[in-house]
């Protein structure tokens, strides 16, 4: 077995993840125009009898269902809840079209079959790469839903396939998930606001 170079001590380490997290996170201020926007895209939505769709792979398959988790339920107020509905949780209908088809149409396929005009399709990656998120927001816009991106770095391929593009600044993929995480908790806060008003 080779030799491995040696591993700073943990402290160290750990101190190295909340300086790149404030980093990343005090360049958010920049966005925050971006991020109102597409909070206020959800609202325009949700008043017109729309639906949100979301989805993403592994943690941003997570972040995909918190977002939905908020807005079904509720962030801070008692309200009605609103329309939205995560694309990786029918496993019968994950693995159907994985096994049918292929992984790659896992979320195209659902969204060719759901997404209209006047919906809004969210896609959550760190990469903006995995091809079924780009074929799944390409397809959305095909139906004529509204494509929202909330990624990373350059955006990737997924990025040419967006109406709004929310980046996290940073390209390290737990940065990305943390700032998906502020920026989903950003747009959840208006939106609640609006709909307990």
């Amino acid at each position: 077995m080779p030799d491995l170079p040696p591993m700073p001590p943990i402290p160290d380490v750990l101190a190295e993840h909340v300086a790149g997290h404030l980093a990343a996170a005090r360049g958010m201020t920049a966005l925050l125009p971006d991020v109102e926007q597409v909070a206020d895209l959800l609202i325009d939505t949700f008043t017109r009898g729309g639906t949100l769709y979301t989805m993403g792979n592994g943690g941003s398959a997570a972040d995909a269902q918190h977002l939905t988790g908020e807005l079904i339920g509720h962030y801070k107020r008692d309200r009605r809840p609103l329309p939205t509905v995560t694309l990786t949780t029918d496993a019968t209908v994950m693995t159907c079209i994985a096994n049918d088809y292929a992984y790659d149409d896992v979320f195209a396929r659902q969204v060719r079959a759901l997404a209209r005009p006047g919906d809004v399709v969210a896609a959550f990656t760190t990469s903006g790469n995995s091809p079924n998120v780009v074929s799944a927001l390409e397809a959305a816009q095909t139906n004529g839903a509204v494509t929202v991106l909330f990624g990373g770095g350059d955006g990737g391929a997924a990025a040419k396939h967006a109406d709004h593009i929310l980046l996290a600044p940073s390209s390290e993929t737990p940065r990305i998930q943390e700032i998906h995480t502020l920026m989903l908790h950003m747009i959840s806060e208006k939106v609640d606001a609006w709909a307990a008003a």
